[in-house]
């Protein structure tokens, strides 16, 4: 890329195994505080109406969870933002919840099943919960998933010159689909990127392609999880960013070339 894509992170919103919030990740990230692999604990916001919270699902609740802890972070109206939602699966229970449906005598599937099926239905509850009806893309490149969202939301921010939060999330499996996608947990992540510098600005960054290898993390627990759920792919540029590290940091993408992010606090 002669002109990497650029922009600066105003805000950002985590939820994943024993990390409640940003906060705690970065604590986590820092060697401040012991990480403790407990179940991702995920809640349905009370921002969606009661019909909508009581059908939403892991992966719905998980999207919505990061994005507005990165919005209240930023004390900023989550309405008024283009989104990028990316995951590299959706919901693999409800997924898991048709295909017993359709192995059953009973072949006939719910609607909300249905509806929440779609690989856009993160961002579909997105709008119902915020608002919203700015521009929403929804990506999906397994394993590679984290860095296709990020270079899709700092490529618009950079065209747009306007705002973007990018929400990139897993969810577990349950078997016998686990066995061939082996997700352990629930994971999420929100960025919030803006084309200028605010006084919230907690650095910025550019993307490029690079043959080199990806970054590892040194607590070697927190290093399997980057390596078992695509979205905690993120972490080596999380822990740049929670210890102002400026510097490059490869990331994971395809088998053949990784992502490089330059971070400047």
């Amino acid at each position: 890329m002669t002109n990497p894509p650029a922009a600066w992170i105003r805000s950002i919103g985590l939820i994943g195994p024993g990390m409640s919030d940003w906060p705690a990740c970065a604590a986590i990230l820092l060697g401040k505080a012991e990480w403790q692999p407990e179940k991702t604990v995920l809640n349905a916001p009370e921002q969606l109406p009661p019909a909508e919270r009581r059908r939403a699902v892991r992966v719905v609740k998980l999207a919505l969870g990061i994005g507005l802890q990165a919005t209240t972070a930023a004390g900023v109206d989550p309405s008024g933002f283009a989104t990028v939602f990316s995951s590299s699966g959706g919901d693999g229970v409800n997924c898991h919840q048709i295909c017993e449906t359709l192995a059953s005598d009973d072949r006939q599937i719910s609607p909300t099943r249905f509806h929440n099926s779609v690989h856009n239905a993160a961002a579909g509850y997105w709008g119902i919960a915020t608002g919203a009806t700015a521009a929403s893309a929804v990506l999906c490149a397994y394993d590679a998933s984290f860095g296709a969202g990020l270079l899709e939301a700092l490529a618009q921010v950079q065209v747009e010159r306007a705002p973007c939060l990018l929400l990139a999330y897993d969810a577990d499996y349950p078997e016998p689909l686990r066995a061939a996608r082996p997700i352990p947990d629930a994971f999420g992540v929100a960025l919030l990127l803006t084309p200028e510098r605010e006084a919230e600005s907690c650095g910025r960054i550019a993307a490029s392609l690079t043959d080199a290898p990806a970054d590892t993390l040194p607590d070697s627990a927190l290093d399997t999880l980057r390596c078992a759920i695509p979205a905690a792919r993120s972490l080596p540029l999380l822990g740049a960013i929670a210890g102002r590290r400026a510097g490059r940091i490869v990331l994971d993408y395809l088998d053949h070339v990784r992502l490089a992010v330059d971070y400047a606090a």
